[in-house]
């Protein structure tokens, strides 16, 4: 199943450099086709109508598998974070050192010294 992944993420990143190729050299709806080479519509390279609906289609086309790479990707990581469960593997949780576990640790004022005797906290003082 690894290789599956590993061709489904080099279609992945192909697809994403040629949709950002196809869109860099697409021009706006308000230029002309012909006018970047500079003569009428019967000398543009895609012929009399334009790139317009030459490049319009195949980057459709493209956008829709890189769609379809990624959601296939989303489900190999769902799918490996599954197995990863099953198998035992501990999922790393956030830790909870900072709150004391036990009632020692928590100055109650019974201690003899309370802050409001001594007047410190430990803490620096703001300004």
């Amino acid at each position: 199943m690894d290789w599956v992944e590993t061709l489904v993420v080099v279609v992945h990143v192909v697809i994403a450099v040629a949709l950002v190729g196809l869109v860099l050299i697409q021009q706006g709806k308000g230029a002309d086709a012909g006018a970047a080479f500079g003569g009428g519509a019967s000398q543009t390279v895609f012929g009399s109508q334009g790139s317009g609906s030459f490049l319009t289609r195949f980057t459709t086309l493209l956008a829709v598998v890189f769609f379809v790479t990624s959601f296939s990707l989303a489900v190999f990581a769902k799918q490996r974070a599954e197995v990863a469960g099953q198998a035992g593997i501990p999922v790393v949780q956030e830790s909870s050192d900072a709150v004391p576990s036990d009632s020692a640790a928590v100055d109650n004022g019974e201690s003899g010294s309370s802050e409001s005797e001594s007047g410190e906290t430990g803490l620096p003082e703001l300004e």
